[in-house]
């Protein structure tokens, strides 16, 4: 049971503001200089080089205490339920991007081997995912469209699309997206540039994901009913493929349903295995036995004109690079790619890593998955990233450190694929349900998943994904842009200052006015700020200084006006104007405000502009403005931007709250105002949650 424990304590001090902090904690100055840090950073010693690449080749830290006794069945099974998968896998995210099946399999075996060695996550499976294959596809398309590929068949007197010569346009356009990517992602790990995946945040991701799984669902028509269309990126498909959809094979048709069914039913079955077994069911690799025995055993290709993968080469390629042409082609699609890549494969690392207790480095992942791409790029491959449903296969059946896999592949028919690929993004299609969970728990984060899902059906995939990432940020400013502004009162007997209009038993301090804002201060808020100060307390400096300049005018020429004999009367009239505007403290205004800086992290030079303006206007109609709770980063930005002058010093910032309102509450006449510290003495209680 939760109970609560309550403790007394007593505090006896002087009111300490930020200069007399700095001189009783003797705050350090020392700043290395830029170049000493590049100086610095360059040196290299033995034990500097051995925790480099301990660091950064991670398997030779833990390959030497690898247990077999705890480990070895574990990673085994794992091992093998995880190579399973990748096999109808790789055949299916192969046959999505539309190029050769062997190279799906190839993304199935060389990355896995890379991030062995240089990958810092235990549990992830690496290995082509559906996202980047339909990224790859619309870039196919593009690049290497059926127009570009139209040849006359003297058979049956027409063109015909020369697969064998877009298949090579195709590989070669792959390769290089997928090498570039490569090379974008190891020079972002290098710079420790992985604190670009912040920018992905849960709900773009999802929505991406979504909308990615319906375009590999478009991609995949023409195979489920076996037609054959002029292929486009985006819902130009959808449009070709109602053309021609009176051309549809039945038999493709069948064969696509039935497995879908069978699977779907298999699937559900499977899940309740699982409840007493540990090892999953091969359940793709089934239908691609199965299917392909079928396939073979009553002739499909000849008989029904069934479409099929066809051969699939033996062996291993020597590595090769696509021409330099097609890199520049490519640069847009490669830096999407491997944003997309990183950001799926970083959030299962953290979320495993979380769970079993370990730690990755983003960084070091952005390096290795940027050397799985490189590298297996230079074979072909498919770019590749972290599936979610293999890294779980790979977890729950034991999988504890990294492990890698060799493969083989067999002959099937497409639409069976095609029924494996649907099937596999049923997870996919139900993330729609995010929608209305988040509607009840943040709009804007609902916001992002739609525009994310939204832009990225509408446009291309990378595409896309700029543009979602692009809503996200302005979605950042929004925020910014609308914080709360409130004032702040006392806790009764306490030191706890809390929003007046959120506590019904907190009061104001008398003569006092606490301002806070819920954002940091910058350039597009920094006169929003100004404004509500002036909303809040209820003080329009502007209004009272303009009215105190017409004021001393008008004084001034009926000096000149009236005679000597009249000049008392004038004085009297004009003492009874300036009755609200004293400079001096008064009923009408407060005594100070005081700015609370606790939510302020940054300030630039418009944030301190703002402050030197606030700090010298209220000070012309007599209210003393003083800083509170600022953190050393903010005390250090305002002196760097010229904050403090000869009049105003570190007298008028305070570490703490507190500290700020006993000082505003003391005398208001003081000798020696820099110097000035009253005491604080007074008794707090709180209480703390305790089991």
């Amino acid at each position: 049971t939760m109970g609560h424990r309550v403790m007394d304590y007593s505090i006896h001090r002087n009111v300490l503001h930020e200069e007399a902090v700095d001189e009783m904690a003797e705050r350090s100055r020392s700043n290395i200089h830029l170049c000493d840090q590049i100086k610095q950073s360059m040196r290299c010693s033995g034990p500097r080089l051995k925790k480099c690449i301990l660091h950064k080749v991670p398997i030779i830290k833990w390959l030497p205490r690898y247990s077999i006794r705890d480990n070895a069945v574990g990673d085994l099974v794992a091992g093998v339920s995880t190579g399973i998968m990748h096999i109808s896998q790789g055949i299916s995210y192969a046959l999505i991007a539309s190029i050769p099946s062997v190279y799906g399999l190839y993304a199935s075996f060389y990355p896995v081997l890379i991030y062995t060695i240089f990958g810092s996550s235990r549990h992830v499976s690496i290995g082509p995912s559906s996202a980047l294959s339909v990224m790859v596809r619309g870039l196919t398309d593009r690049l290497a469209p059926d127009s570009d590929f139209m040849v006359w068949d003297n058979e049956t007197n027409s063109s015909v699309v020369d697969t064998d010569s877009q298949d090579e346009r195709s590989t070669q356009i792959n390769s290089a997206v997928t090498i570039l990517a490569g090379i974008f992602q190891i020079f972002l790990g290098l710079i420790h540039f992985g604190v670009v995946v912040s920018f992905l945040s849960d709900p773009l991701v999802r929505g991406y994901i979504t909308a990615v799984g319906f375009h590999t669902i478009l991609s995949q028509l023409g195979n489920i009913f076996g037609i054959q269309y002029v292929k486009h990126s985006g819902l130009v498909n959808l449009i070709e493929v109602c053309y021609v959809l009176q051309q549809t094979n039945i038999a493709n048709l069948l064969v696509f349903i039935v497995t879908f069914v069978c699977l779907l039913i298999a699937k559900k079955l499977n899940e309740l295995l699982n409840r007493k077994i540990t090892i999953p069911l091969p359940l793709e690799l089934l239908a691609v036995i199965i299917s392909t025995v079928i396939s073979w055993k009553f002739n499909f290709k000849e008989t029904f004109d069934v479409k099929v993968v066809g051969k699939i080469p033996s062996g291993l390629q020597p590595p090769t690079f696509p021409p330099a042409s097609t890199f520049v082609q490519v640069i847009g699609d490669a830096f999407a790619i491997a944003v997309v890549s990183f950001g799926m494969s970083i959030s299962m690392a953290q979320m495993f890593a979380l769970k079993f207790g370990y730690k990755v480095d983003s960084n070091q992942e952005l390096l290795a998955m940027g050397l799985c791409n490189f590298i297996g790029g230079t074979f072909q491959s498919l770019a590749v990233s972290v599936s979610v449903s293999r890294s779980m296969v790979q977890v729950n059946t034991g999988g504890k450190t990294s492990l890698f896999l060799s493969v083989k592949c067999l002959l099937l028919t497409q639409a069976v694929l095609s029924a494996i690929i649907c099937v596999s993004l049923k997870g996919t299609v139900k993330q729609l349900k995010d929608i209305p969970e988040l509607w009840k728990k943040d709009k804007i984060d609902m916001a992002i998943w739609l525009v994310s899902f939204i832009l990225t059906v509408l446009l291309n995939p990378d595409m896309g994904l700029f543009a979602s990432i692009g809503f996200s940020i302005v979605t950042v400013v929004f925020r910014s842009q609308k914080p709360k502004y409130s004032l702040l009162g006392q806790v009764k007997d306490t030191d706890i200052y809390r929003p007046l209009e959120d506590y019904d038993q907190v009061k104001q301090v008398p003569g006092i006015v606490i301002f806070r804002s819920s954002a940091t201060i910058y350039f597009a808020n920094a006169d929003m700020y100004q404004d509500a100060l002036r909303k809040k307390s209820g003080i329009d400096v502007t209004k009272i200084l303009n009215a105190k300049m017409k004021l001393e005018e008008k004084k001034k020429k009926l000096q000149k006006k009236n005679k000597k004999s009249k000049q008392g009367d004038m004085v009297r009239k004009t003492k009874l104007l300036f009755f609200n505007l004293d400079p001096e403290p008064s009923h009408t205004f407060p005594r100070a405000i005081i700015l609370d800086l606790s939510l302020v992290s940054f300030l630039d030079t418009m944030a301190v502009k703002a402050l030197k303006n606030i700090h010298r206007d209220y000070g012309k109609i007599g209210i003393e403005v003083i800083l509170a709770c600022c953190q050393p980063l903010v005390v250090d930005r305002l002196q760097r931007l010229d904050f403090f002058s000869d009049k105003v010093t570190k007298s008028c910032v305070f570490s703490t709250l507190h500290d700020a309102v006993l000082y505003c509450q003391s005398p208001y006449e003081r000798e020696d105002e820099v110097n000035y510290c009253p005491s604080i003495k007074y008794t707090l209680f709180s209480t703390c949650n305790t089991v």
